[in-house]
């Protein structure tokens, strides 16, 4: 059936609901989904009230500015999307499986393979990678190295900047430094960390180390890989 008028408190409750163990509207990404529902709110819910559709709405806020070159048909309406049926509509013995069925959809934003996840935010994290891969492949030279740019997104305007990098940095690979890092403003007073590091090829494994990043589940929402340039060959001396 999908959302309900998200100007009503029964259409917010069904939002506050929905995004209760899923951090988009559709799929593991942001996604037009996500737009067509924020623009349809007339402002932030109350947090005292939605706290899970007033974390959402911040987070995707974020993104304001990449609004129109986020994936999905920005034709469709947000009450498209949602629930199919509404929960007091649920037979209480399929409750079980519809938990089974939310605990899938809330897994790991870069490790699932789910088929409903929208294809062209599959492949644009894919080819964010591709490079760093093929580099990795057949290398014999010892010591290469890549420089990489990392963007790291906090929940809302209320985390703790200083502890998300404080954590960040506290994290130790052989073969990880970590270098410059500054903040980037996205919006609503929402900043994001982006930092920069090198990682010996052999030894460092970008999708690891975004996992542990994000295991700072208190500061960190997700994490994005701007840039890979090319490897820096460095000879033992």
């Amino acid at each position: 059936m999908g959302f309900a008028d998200f100007l009503t408190d029964a259409g917010v409750s069904m939002l506050e609901s929905w995004v209760t163990t899923r951090s988009y509207i559709s799929g593991y990404g942001p996604s037009q989904a996500d737009v067509a529902s924020f623009k349809a709110l007339a402002g932030p819910p109350k947090v005292e009230k939605y706290p899970h559709a007033w974390r959402w709405y911040k987070h995707i806020a974020s993104y304001q500015s990449e609004f129109s070159a986020l994936p999905g048909d920005p034709s469709k309406a947000y009450t498209t999307y949602g629930p199919e049926k509404t929960e007091g509509a649920l037979n209480p013995k399929d409750a079980p499986r519809a938990a089974e069925a939310d605990e899938e959809e809330d897994d790991d934003l870069f490790g699932s393979d789910d088929e409903s996840e929208d294809e062209e935010s599959k492949q644009k994290r894919e080819e964010n990678l591709a490079a760093y891969r093929k580099k990795k492949e057949g290398k014999t030279k010892p010591a290469a190295k890549s420089m990489v740019t990392m963007d790291v997104k906090p929940w809302d305007d209320e985390t703790d900047m200083k502890e998300l990098e404080q954590n960040l940095r506290a994290i130790e690979i052989d073969g990880l430094t970590w270098g410059a890092s500054k903040l980037v403003p996205l919006a609503f007073g929402i900043n994001k960390l982006q930092v920069n590091l090198v990682v010996e090829d052999e030894k460092v494994s970008i999708d690891d180390l975004q996992q542990k990043i994000e295991g700072d589940e208190d500061h960190v929402q997700s994490t994005d890989v701007v840039s890979i340039p090319n490897l820096l060959q460095h000879t033992s001396h």
